[in-house]
């Protein structure tokens, strides 16, 4: 019986410590800093769809996490993933890539010859 109870005393132990360790997180310290809303849309969010708030780094590198914030802001997840959309975008096509992808036919090619035919 000892040794089931030391069992659970560890498993209980290193919970906590997780616990501390999410704390510590960037998106604890977010949700700590900032009122619960959309950034973008303004969404409130509370506990119940908390889950949906998420920080997007401005600068989009996650390696920068200031303690004070200054690089976060909480996005639901819609503008969160339409922020990075934008930034996909911004990027433009890969140029290999693009060079095998174009479309080869032109409909309006001959649309001059078509018009003088018709006169």
């Amino acid at each position: 019986m000892k040794k089931e109870s030391d069992k659970w005393d560890k498993v209980m132990q290193q919970a906590r410590e997780n616990t501390k360790q999410r704390a510590k997180s960037y998106r604890e310290q977010a949700l700590k800093l900032f009122p619960w809303v959309c950034g973008r849309c303004a969404r409130a969010f509370d506990h119940k769809n908390l889950q949906l708030l998420e920080v997007h780094h401005k600068n989009n590198d996650h390696d920068d996490n200031p303690p004070d914030g200054s690089n976060w802001e909480l996005l639901c997840t819609y503008c969160h993933e339409n922020e990075h959309s934008k930034i996909k975008d911004s990027l433009g096509r890969d140029t290999a890539q693009s060079s095998t992808n174009d479309a080869t036919y032109s409909p309006f090619s001959n649309l001059k010859d078509m018009m003088n035919k018709k006169n």
